[in-house]
């Protein structure tokens, strides 16, 4: 007899978050447990930790039925394992949420009326964030101000993983191959239509964030290579401009200097002309190779056709194949 489907799957990618994993898993399942006739599953995703985490994930599988353990053999990424859990989701909703405390489980409530109330995609969209960094508070302003600009799709400024998808939308996004992947990206996509959930991103229960500012720098250019070809298109309007103002420039000189013989008096060489043109165009050029070999690399990794991440089955619970 096949199992009913659960109507809600809730995933969390966890990496070394064995500090908080304890006060989050008990607050998140009481307020699963309150929401009367609502059946769930809970997917942890253990992104190859070092620490206690996967010990706690499988205490937290071996108690409660209702809760299932993907391990990963080492750590492929939070996209990756984000990727895992909706791609092994089977419940009519999928809510995806961080380990670490700051997605606030009390707005699943909130969630799930919006989903109810017929919303495919429910976007958790950060107002502001608790002990949050000038850095990474501009930066993220800067990043989505770009990415909007730049991208095809509609970009909601302060968007988070924190949001619920319909099934619907949950096979459109399994379809995706991409291994350089931003997931909130590929969900916005996909097109359809979002209802936002404004909320205020709370502390870090414990520990320390594994994604640090390099690997938060790494997904923004991924992000960019993934989901617009602007930069190219920017580069190759900025070498038309300067080719057309090097031939000004090339033409105002020959008179002034040559034909005219320099009556406003500039005294401008041919050596220090050509000179500051060379390396000008050296910049130009090398600039434009170096946004090449970003996308080139990207070509490479899709070409390899590896898969996005390995599921160590041995040390799962409760695996199943992935929703068709």
């Amino acid at each position: 007899m096949k199992t009913p489907s659960p109507q809600l799957s809730v995933v969390i990618p966890a990496h070394n978050e064995d500090k908080s994993l304890p006060t989050f898993y008990e607050h998140l399942h009481g307020v699963l447990q309150a929401q009367k006739g609502l059946t769930y599953e809970i997917i942890f995703v253990d992104d190859g930790s070092t620490d206690d985490t996967r010990t706690l994930l499988t205490q937290f599988a071996k108690q409660n039925g209702d809760v299932r353990l993907i391990c990963f053999p080492r750590n492929f990424g939070k996209e990756a394992a984000t990727s895992a859990g909706i791609q092994h989701a089977h419940g009519e909703g999928i809510l995806i949420m961080d380990a670490d405390g700051q997605n606030p489980p009390e707005l699943i409530p909130t969630f799930l009326q919006k989903w109810h109330d017929g919303a495919r995609v429910v976007v958790g969209v950060r107002t502001a964030n608790q002990n949050e960094g000038w850095v990474k508070r501009y930066g993220s302003k800067l990043f989505y101000s770009l990415l909007k600009r730049m991208s095809n799709g509609d970009v909601i400024p302060r968007a988070t993983d924190f949001r619920l998808i319909d099934r619907t939308v949950q096979q459109e996004f399994n379809t995706l191959t991409e291994r350089n992947r931003m997931t909130r990206g590929l969900i916005d996509w996909l097109g359809y239509d979002r209802v936002i959930v404004e909320f205020v991103a709370k502390p870090r229960m414990a520990g320390e964030a594994s994604y640090k500012f390099t690997k938060l720098f790494k997904l923004a250019i991924s992000s960019f290579v993934s989901l617009t070809l602007a930069p190219l298109y920017a580069i190759a309007w900025t070498g038309s401009i300067i080719t057309v103002l090097s031939l000004i420039a090339g033409l105002f000189v020959i008179t002034e200097q040559l034909i005219l013989h320099d009556p406003l008096g500039f005294k401008i060489t041919g050596t220090a002309m050509l000179a500051i043109l060379i390396l000008f165009l050296i910049g130009l050029v090398l600039m434009s190779q170096g946004l090449m070999v970003l996308y080139i690399s990207h070509i490479h990794a899709e070409t390899q056709n590896r898969p996005l991440y390995i599921v160590d089955r041995k040390h799962s619970i409760g695996l199943k194949e992935p929703h068709a």
